[in-house]
C-alpha cells in the first residue's frame, strides 16, 4: 500500500447526544420485525433483533442482524460499542451474488485486525440483487468482547461506517480496505428489539414471519421494492423544482431559483468538499487547521494521486467529481470568462442565447477571478511563466490579462487566472451554494443517488432516489406544475435521461436488459427517442516536457500532501498565501489556425512545473521539469458518443479524439509551432518527446486514454429539434412538458478555453430562462 489505510474511522462514543434512535420495521424480504433505522444520507438499513429476555440467569449472547445497502456500497462497517478502539466491529462487502464478512477489533486508528471468537451464520434471505446487497446473518457470541459487552435489556450507541472504495481483494474476508468515506451513530432501544421464541426460532429457519408487528409512533413502517432500501420511512416532501446534482448547474440553477421564492430540493449523490459543505478531509499537515484537500488550492495535483479518492463517481470511468461541487471542487479552478464566439451561432448556439453579456456579468459579480490569488498578492513558482514567455515572444504572441481582454484570443498568453477566493477553492460552493443555504426554501441532501424521474408519458411527476426518507420506494414527488432539472454531468445526466426511458434505442435496450432498472422504466410505448449521449466533444491534450535550469519542478507536486516544505505549509497555514494558494497552472496562450476545410480551431497551451509523466532515453534533471499541454478547443469538428455498459456504468462508447483527421493536423501544427523556437531560448531542452523521436511519432503514439481532457460537453445538447438536439431553447427536454437540463451536457460545441467560466454563465441563463418559461409552479 503507497500509505497506511485506516479503517472505521475516528469513531467517538456519542452517548445520549445521538440524534436518532431506531424504531420497529418488518423487512418484507423475509418477515423479520427488527429494530433499527434506516439512514437518510446513503439509504443504508441497520437492524437487529435479540432472542426473548430471561427473568433469572444470564441473557442470550446472540442476535440477529442485518444490512441493507445500495451497491454504490463497497463496504459497511458495524461497531457494536458506538466506537472504532475497543468494541468488536462486523465488516461486509458484496463478492459476486455472495457476502464477504469478518469480525475485526483495533486498539489504535490503524487496520482492524481479525478477532476471534465471534460466529457469524448467513440466513437464508441474504442476497445481492441489480441494485442492492442484503446481509441478514446470525450473530452468536456477540455480545461480549475484550474490554465491552452489550446491555440488550437497555439501549447504547451503536455506530456505522460507510466505504465507497472497493476492497482490496474482494474475495478474501481478511481484506484490507480504504479508510470509510463517511460514519455516523444512533441509539440502538435494544429492549424494544426482543422476539418471541417462536419468532426468533422461524426467524432462524427462515421460514415463517412474525407473528406479532410492533411499530413506534413515531415511525411509519413502508414495504418497498427489492430495488430500494427498507426501514423506517417519512411523509414525502413535494419539491417545485427537484435538480439532480450539485455541482455548477445544480449549484446555480437552485440559488436562482430559491431566489425567486421557489421551492427547490438539490440532490447531490455523494459528499461534502470543503469545510464550507461539511468537509474533514485533510493533509496532515493541515490536520489541525479547518483547511480540507480541497480547499488547498495547492493540493489540486493530487487529486489523481491519492490513494483515497472517494471523490471519484466509481461507476463512470472517466474522472467524474460525486461530491458537493462536482468538478468545481477537484478541478485546476482555471477561469476565464467566455469570448463572443464560445456563445455564437457558429458553435451551435441558438439566437436566444448568444448575448450572453447579461450573464457573464452576473456571474462575475457573483465570483470575480483572480491571476494572483495568494492573499498577500505576489506571484509565486513563476519561472515556468517567464521561461515559455520566451519561447513564444519570437512567434509573435503578447501578454494579456486574460480575463480583462475576453475576445483576445490569438497570439496571446497571460498569468493563468483562477476562481479562487481569499488564498481558497472558491467557485459556486463558496458563493452561490452559501446563499441558497440562507434560504428556508432551499434543501440540500447528499448521498442521494437518483436512479430515474418517474414520469407518465411527457409528465414528470417525480424523481426515483435510493433514500426511502424522501418518499414512497425513495420517490420524492413536485408539487402542481413542479419541474425537474437534471444536473448530473455530461455523463450522469445521459445516464438518467437513458434509465427514464429517454435516448437512443440501443441505450434503452441496455437498460430494458438490467432486470432491476426496466422496473422503473415507462412502457416502451411512452420511450422518447432522443440523440442523448451523441456528439460529444472533449478537448484532445497532448503534452510537451522540458528542462530548464531557472525551473523548480516543486518536487514534481509529489510531496505536496504529506510533507511540503515546512516553511510553505507554515506560511498557507498562518494566511492562505505562497505557493500552495495556487493550483499548478503558470500560463496559458492561445493561437489560432485556419484548417483545410475553412474551419477555425483555436489552440490552447497550459504551462505548470513538474511532470504527469516523461518519455525520453537521455539522462534530465528532474527538478527542473515542466510541462506544456496543448489542448485544440473551439472549432474542432471531431464527435463521440456517451453510452452505459449493462450494469449501468457510463462511458465513452466512441472516443472524440481526432475523429476528423483535419483535428489532428492543426494540434500537430500547434505542437510544432510550440517547439519551434526552442533553440532561441538559452539551456531550454525539450525531453518529452526527445530528439530521438518526431513530432509526428511522438502523436501517433499518444496514448488517447491520456488525451482525454475531461471537459465533456454535448451529451444532452441544446439545438433547434429533437432530430438533432436534446432540449429546447429553454433547456427544456424535448418531447415532455417539465423535464430540463443545467449542466455541461446542453453546451453544443467546446469554448475556446476551459469551459468551467463559459459553462457558469450559461447555467445563469439557463436558470434565467427556466423561470421565465410559463406553465411553472
Amino acid at each position: 500500500m503507497v500509505r497506511a489505510r485506516l479503517a472505521l474511522g475516528l469513531l467517538s462514543l456519542l452517548g445520549s447526544a445521538l440524534a436518532q434512535e431506531s424504531s420497529s420495521y418488518v423487512d418484507p424480504r423475509n418477515g423479520i420485525t427488527f429494530q433499527g433505522l434506516t439512514d437518510p444520507t446513503y439509504g443504508v438499513t441497520y437492524g437487529a433483533v435479540f432472542p426473548p429476555l430471561v427473568s433469572s440467569g444470564a441473557q442470550s449472547t446472540e442476535f440477529i442482524g442485518e444490512i441493507v445497502a445500495p451497491l454504490a456500497a463497497k463496504w459497511i462497517g458495524l461497531a457494536l460499542g458506538g466506537a472504532m478502539l475497543d468494541n468488536l466491529l462486523l465488516v461486509a462487502w458484496p463478492n459476486g451474488n455472495s457476502i464477504v464478512y469478518s469480525t475485526r477489533y483495533a486498539t489504535d486508528y490503524v487496520q482492524p485486525v481479525a478477532y476471534p471468537g465471534p460466529v457469524i451464520t448467513n440466513l437464508p434471505s441474504t442476497s445481492v440483487n441489480a441494485t442492492h446487497w442484503n446481509w441478514v446473518f446470525r450473530c452468536q457470541n456477540c455480545t461480549s468482547w475484550s474490554g465491552g459487552s452489550l446491555d440488550t435489556t437497555s439501549g447504547a450507541a451503536w455506530a456505522w461506517a460507510y466505504g465507497n472504495t472497493t476492497v482490496d481483494t474482494p474475495s478474501n474476508n481478511a481484506s484490507t480496505f480504504a479508510e470509510h468515506s463517511d460514519f455516523g451513530f444512533w441509539g440502538e432501544i435494544m429492549s424494544a428489539g426482543h422476539a418471541s421464541a417462536a419468532d426468533y426460532a422461524n426467524y432462524l429457519a427462515g421460514t415463517s414471519t412474525s407473528s406479532t408487528t410492533t411499530v413506534s409512533s413515531t415511525t411509519t413502517t413502508t414495504t418497498t421494492s427489492s430495488t430500494t432500501s427498507t426501514g423506517p420511512t417519512s411523509t414525502p416532501t413535494a419539491y417545485d423544482y427537484v435538480i439532480v446534482g450539485a455541482g455548477p448547474g445544480g449549484i446555480i440553477t437552485a440559488d436562482r431559483l430559491s431566489q425567486a421564492g421557489k421551492k427547490v430540493l438539490l440532490l447531490e449523490r455523494g459528499g461534502p468538499s470543503t469545510a464550507q459543505t461539511g468537509g474533514t478531509y485533510k493533509a496532515p499537515w493541515a490536520a489541525n487547521t479547518s483547511l480540507t484537500k480541497f480547499d488547498v488550492p495547492g493540493l489540486f495535483e493530487t487529486m489523481f494521486t491519492d490513494s483515497n479518492e472517494f471523490w471519484w463517481c466509481s461507476d463512470i470511468t472517466v474522472f467524474a467529481g460525486c461530491l458537493v461541487g462536482g468538478g468545481t471542487s477537484v478541478n485546476g479552478a482555471l477561469y476565464w470568462l467566455p469570448t463572443d464566439a464560445d456563445f455564437s451561432g457558429a458553435n451551435g448556439w441558438p439566437s436566444a442565447w448568444q448575448n450572453h453579456a447579461p450573464y457573464t456579468s452576473a456571474l462575475s459579480a457573483r465570483l470575480p477571478s483572480t491571476d494572483a490569488p495568494s492573499t498577500d498578492g505576489k506571484r509565486y513558482l513563476e519561472q515556468t511563466f517567464n521561461v515559455v514567455q520566451s519561447l513564444l515572444t519570437p512567434q509573435g504572441y503578447r501578454q494579456v490579462t486574460i480575463n480583462s481582454d475576453v475576445n483576445s484570443k490569438d497570439h496571446v498568453y497571460g498569468y493563468s487566472a483562477y476562481d479562487f477566493i481569499n488564498g481558497k477553492r472558491g467557485g459556486p460552493v463558496a458563493t452561490y451554494l452559501q446563499t441558497a443555504l440562507q434560504r428556508s426554501n432551499f434543501v440540500l441532501k447528499q448521498y442521494v443517488m437518483v436512479s430515474n424521474v418517474v414520469r407518465n408519458g411527457s409528465q414528470i411527476t417525480g424523481v426515483k432516489t435510493n433514500d426511502t426518507s424522501l418518499g414512497p420506494n425513495g420517490v420524492v414527488p413536485l408539487t402542481t406544475n413542479g419541474r425537474v432539472i437534471l444536473s448530473a454531468g455530461s455523463f450522469g445526466t445521459a445516464r438518467i435521461l437513458f434509465q427514464s426511458g429517454i435516448g437512443p434505442s440501443d441505450q434503452l435496450a441496455i437498460v430494458q436488459s438490467n432486470t432491476a432498472a426496466a422496473a422503473n422504466l415507462p412502457p416502451s410505448s411512452q420511450f422518447i427517442n432522443l440523440p442523448v449521449g451523441e456528439s460529444v466533444s472533449d478537448n484532445p491534450s497532448i503534452n510537451l516536457v522540458f528542462t530548464h535550469p531557472s525551473v523548480d519542478a516543486y518536487n514534481n507536486w509529489a510531496t505536496v500532501w504529506a510533507s511540503p516544505p515546512t516553511a510553505d505549509a507554515a506560511q498557507y497555514i498562518n494566511n492562505q498565501s505562497g505557493v500552495l494558494a495556487s493550483a499548478s497552472p503558470r500560463m496559458n496562450f492561445w493561437r489560432a489556425y485556419a484548417g483545410s476545410d475553412g474551419i477555425t480551431r483555436y489552440m490552447q497551451g497550459t504551462v505548470r512545473p513538474g511532470a504527469a509523466s516523461v518519455n525520453t532515453t537521455n539522462s534530465y534533471n528532474a527538478s527542473t521539469i515542466f510541462t506544456i499541454t496543448a489542448y485544440l478547443s473551439y472549432g474542432i469538428t471531431s464527435r463521440g458518443r456517451i453510452g452505459i455498459t449493462p450494469s449501468l456504468n457510463a462511458q465513452p462508447i466512441v472516443n472524440p479524439w481526432f475523429q476528423d483527421p483535419i483535428d489532428k493536423v492543426v494540434l500537430t501544427q500547434g505542437l510544432q509551432d510550440i517547439i519551434s523556437s526552442v533553440s532561441s531560448v538559452a539551456n531550454l531542452t525539450l525531453i518529452t518527446p526527445d530528439n530521438h523521436m518526431t513530432l509526428a511519432q511522438y502523436i501517433n503514439a499518444y496514448d488517447p486514454a491520456t488525451m482525454n481532457s475531461n471537459h465533456w460537453v454535448g451529451s444532452a445538447k441544446i439545438g433547434a429539434n429533437s432530430s438533432v438536439a436534446v432540449v429546447d431553447s429553454n433547456a427544456k427536454v424535448f418531447n415532455t412538458n417539465n423535464l430540463f437540463v443545467a449542466d455541461a451536457s446542453l453546451i453544443p460545441a467546446l469554448p475556446v478555453g476551459n469551459p468551467h467560466g463559459m459553462l457558469m454563465s450559461a447555467m445563469e441563463q439557463a436558470a434565467a430562462k427556466i423561470l421565465a418559461l410559463a406553465g411553472g409552479p
